[in-house]
């Protein structure tokens, strides 16, 4: 799993509440940690594959180009996977070659290969989950902008460079000061691995303290959006609201259940670590906590890419299109469907809310705030399973990738 305690356990002179919970059941630990990382790996990468239904335009549109929350949803799979898969292979060594991580545990006598080995794997674990947590912010930030009109594809640029560049500053930052002078001879105490902690644990307490907030104002402001688009308020444009809330709801669920022992297991170490005697029987019930947080941690942390991709597209595994040639064609759909309600409204705004995270890019040619309110719900609705189109409408439904 993803705790910074594993950066400190590359420390030949680590502390007794790191000792106490690595030493528990190593292999068994390992094991499960393997387990849970290879079904999340699997399953996440089969979410994310082409789907064989593909994306298809409509009439004499071209086919939209990815909003900024599409991608950011991609990336967040991906940094995801990348973690999981840094999870995973450090597992797999550390389960099939035990004599090569005893090799950096004694004073004095640490080999570099093992060592090498212990902080590469542990860096690479906690960049790219650090990474997916600003990016989860970044969503959060990028919905709500979207529903208030500031935001565009051009800001995936600017989220790149905040995401990436506070992930590479806290790692090396936190990484630095616990290795401090050296990683063979690091410092003793709890004071110099402050930092190290500080910077893995900030980015997750502002996903849950913060999305949770702008994830409620864009649920509230969807509701306007809707309205404002026909005047009136229907059943679909109702489950469309809804669905867009279920969705924003999921996605903190999945954060809270992966990441939130991990907050418990920390404070736990915290409390321990500050008292003169560990094993003393009055810290019992502690020191039970955190070994059953500590196993949960192992099967959550890598469980995320997979539940992430639930949360954002629902199941879509099975549906994988390996067809190369027919990816690279784009399926056109007869516009004769939607005429009979363009009367009522101009048929490429509303279809394109059926499109899984996609932006339809023919506002060049529209102007008006219906146009606005239909680019922001295309986004909040990419990946839900529900029809959004007028009653009048007889234009078919598309369920994207």
């Amino acid at each position: 799993m993803a705790s910074p305690r594993l950066e400190t356990f590359c420390c030949p002179n680590r502390d007794e509440s790191t000792q106490f919970v690595l030493n528990f059941q190593p292999r068994f630990f390992s094991a499960i940690c393997i387990g849970s990382a290879s079904v999340s790996l699997i399953f996440a990468i089969l979410q994310i594959f082409p789907k064989r239904k593909g994306y298809r335009s409509l009439g004499q549109y071209p086919l939209p180009k990815p909003g900024s929350s599409s991608r950011i949803l991609l990336i967040i799979s991906f940094c995801d996977i990348l973690g999981c898969a840094g999870i995973l292979l450090r597992s797999s060594v550390w389960l099939g070659f035990p004599n090569f991580i005893t090799k950096m545990s004694v004073i004095n006598s640490t080999e570099v290969w093992p060592t090498a080995f212990c902080v590469g794997s542990a860096m690479w674990i906690q960049l790219f989950y650090s990474a997916s947590f600003w990016w989860t912010f970044c969503y959060a930030v990028d919905v709500y902008l979207v529903v208030k009109r500031s935001a565009g594809q051009s800001t995936i640029v600017l989220y790149h460079m905040i995401t990436w560049g506070l992930t590479v500053l806290l790692c090396v930052e936190g990484v630095t000061m616990l290795y401090y002078p050296s990683i063979s001879s690091c410092e003793n105490g709890l004071e110099h691995a402050v930092p190290h902690y500080i910077t893995t644990y900030a980015p997750i307490l502002l996903v849950l303290i913060v999305n949770p907030i702008l994830f409620g104002r864009t649920g509230t402001a969807v509701t306007s959006l809707l309205k404002g688009r026909h005047g009136v308020y229907t059943e679909n444009e109702r489950r469309l609201g809804t669905e867009i809330q279920i969705r924003f709801f999921k996605i903190m669920i999945v954060f809270l259940i992966c990441w939130l022992p991990n907050i418990i297991n920390e404070s736990l170490l915290f409390y321990l670590e500050m008292q003169d005697d560990i094993k003393g029987s009055p810290l019992k019930n502690v020191r039970n906590a955190i070994l059953i947080t500590w196993f949960i941690m192992g099967i959550f942390n890598p469980m995320q890419g997979f539940l992430n991709t639930l949360a954002f597209y629902g199941w879509t595994g099975w549906e994988i299109d390996l067809n190369i040639q027919s990816r690279r064609e784009i399926p056109w759909d007869s516009g004769s469907t939607s005429a009979a309600a363009a009367d009522v409204y101009n048929p490429t705004v509303d279809s394109s809310l059926n499109y899984q995270g996609f932006i339809q890019d023919a506002k060049k040619s529209m102007n008006g705030n219906g146009q606005q309110h239909s680019d922001a719900i295309s986004v909040l609705s990419e990946g839900n399973r529900i029809s959004n189109e007028h009653p009048k409408s007889s234009s078919p439904i598309y369920h994207g990738w």
